[in-house]
């Protein structure tokens, strides 16, 4: 039966469902963060089920199975500070914060990656192709890139969020 008590009883439920679900989250996204400074480690042969235990269900979908996020869901995406964009996999660094800017597509964007550390491959699962970008490293997807970004390069750096991490300067 539905009263008062019961739905402020559901009611709160949900919110510690909720809560304790933020702190699973992030006790998981810190756990692999430890990892991430091994250089010793041999990223492109880690396989699938310990991806699995490093990244977060929505880390392993776009970093590991391409996917992408929802647009305007990162929190990258109103990073103003200086310091790099490493990639949420195994810390290599992928862009500085200097070549960020608002494309306006609901993605952290960027104009020119960190030399050497990222890598291309065409892409044709919309049908046109385009170019998928990924870590040099450890292989892991970070997003697309475009011809429609600003000078000097002319490039978009389209990135997923999720598979980046920010280290201030």
């Amino acid at each position: 039966m539905l009263n008062r008590r019961n739905f402020a009883l559901a009611g709160l439920s949900i919110a510690t469902v909720g809560v304790l679900g933020k702190i699973s989250y992030a006790d998981n996204k810190n756990q692999h963060k430890d990892k991430n400074m091994n250089t010793n480690i041999d990223w492109k042969s880690i396989k699938k089920s310990e991806w699995k235990t490093r990244l977060t269900a929505d880390e392993f979908y776009v970093m590991r199975k391409e996917g992408t996020e929802r647009p305007w869901s990162s929190e990258h995406n109103d990073e103003k500070r200086a310091g790099t964009f490493n990639c949420a996999a195994c810390g290599l660094p992928l862009f500085e914060s200097v070549t960020k800017f608002e494309s306006g597509t609901g993605w952290p964007s960027f104009w020119k990656p960190i030399a050497g550390n990222v890598k291309t491959k065409r892409d044709f699962k919309m049908i046109i192709p385009r170019t998928e970008y990924h870590c040099a490293r450890c292989g892991a997807h970070q997003g697309h890139v475009f011809k429609d970004g600003p000078k000097p390069t002319g490039l978009r750096y389209c990135n997923n969020g999720v598979a980046l991490d920010f280290v201030p300067a």
